[in-house]
């Protein structure tokens, strides 16, 4: 079999990760083997140019935490933002059945959201509304997290709680989107247990439903844009073992270097190269591909979750999409993973802020 490994940067290889993201005002950037313990991102120095004023910092920073859990008919997003100017609680379930996406999303203040200052020791993430709320409990030194929310207007109703456990390794990164300018994620895969009920109907999990929690924290730039790839579950090429794969290109400053692209496996990783993403005139087909044929993609979209806000110096076009899966996927040890039907759900972000 094909030794693909010669395709992946040594930077790549994870390697111990320090105490904190941000040492003598300078931001570490690799691949890292566990979680931070601190990550304040404001001692960074300078991190948007020398003229930058460093007491508007605090409002170029972004912060989420935000989980996909894949049930047998549904998957839900539940995403907790702080964008600096104001924050939002967003819910997204998608019914694989009528290939149908409904969505619920609630702007409010930054300072009535709660960010946990690390994945660690039960801190809390969370934000609660009149109609909505959403609330994390993170003890990933266990490699555990719960996850609880809701939404109600006058149309739906959403509520769920799934208590997840992970089943891989973590993948922890910091690219550099400038010299000393970090987008930090941790993504980790979980096998995921409970219940969601939309409008009545219960959607219990089994022993397929997986879940992924995306911990990302970082400065994006005045224009920003990013493409995102994945799916998860427990069988592909014909067998029952835990499977999921991320796929992203956004504005690292050397994607050969740093990039976050990899496939979870029970309990290890292994790691892909860059991708490009392409799209179809009618944007109903998205397709992701390397250079050495590790990664040949197909996503084909059944719905879309779509925010578009055009106000002044505020420019946002956020697209989420579900759909099915065609291709493959190569490990560095030339293992080929059919993905031909598995559910997808993927994002093409623009924004000006």
């Amino acid at each position: 079999m094909a030794d693909y490994s010669k395709y992946i940067s040594q930077t790549r290889q994870s390697v111990p990760t320090p105490k904190s993201l941000v040492e003598n005002g300078q931001a570490v950037f690799g691949t890292f083997d566990r979680e931070f313990e601190r990550m304040e991102l404001l001692d960074c120095k300078k991190p948007l140019g020398r003229f930058f004023p460093g007491f508007l910092r605090k409002y170029r920073i972004t912060l989420w935490e935000a989980t996909e859990v894949h049930l047998g008919n549904g998957v839900l997003i539940a995403a907790l933002c702080d964008m600096g100017l104001f924050g939002m609680i967003l819910h997204i379930f998608y019914d694989k059945r009528k290939k149908r996406v409904y969505s619920w999303s609630t702007n409010l203040a930054s300072s009535r959201m709660r960010i946990a200052p690390n994945l660690l020791h039960g801190n809390i993430a969370g934000a609660l509304t009149r109609v909505s709320h959403i609330n994390y409990i993170n003890n990933f030194q266990d490699g555990r997290c719960s996850l609880s929310g809701s939404h109600f207007d006058r149309k739906n109703r959403i509520e769920y709680d799934f208590d997840l456990e992970r089943v891989s390794l973590p993948s922890v990164v910091s690219i550099p989107f400038g010299p000393n300018k970090p987008l930090y994620t941790q993504k980790d895969l979980f096998r995921a247990k409970g219940r969601l009920t939309f409008n009545g109907e219960f959607f219990e999990s089994d022993d397929q439903s997986t879940a992924i929690v995306d911990d990302h924290r970082g400065y994006y730039p005045y224009r920003a844009h990013y493409d995102w790839l994945t799916t998860m579950g427990r069988r592909v090429n014909g067998r029952k073992q835990y499977f999921a794969f991320n796929l992203t290109r956004n504005q690292s400053i050397d994607q050969e270097q740093y990039n976050e692209n990899l496939i979870w496996l029970e309990k290890k990783t292994s790691l892909l190269p860059p991708v490009t993403f392409e799209r179809n005139a009618e944007d109903t087909v998205w397709t992701a591909r390397d250079e050495h044929d590790m990664v040949n993609v197909s996503f084909d979209v059944g719905d879309m979750y779509r925010m578009e806000l055009h106000a002044g110096l505020v420019d946002i076009d956020y697209h989420v999409a579900f759909g099915e899966l065609q291709g493959y996927l190569r490990g560095t040890d030339g293992t080929k993973f059919v993905l031909d039907g598995m559910t997808g759900m993927g994002e093409d972000k623009s924004l000006r802020l």
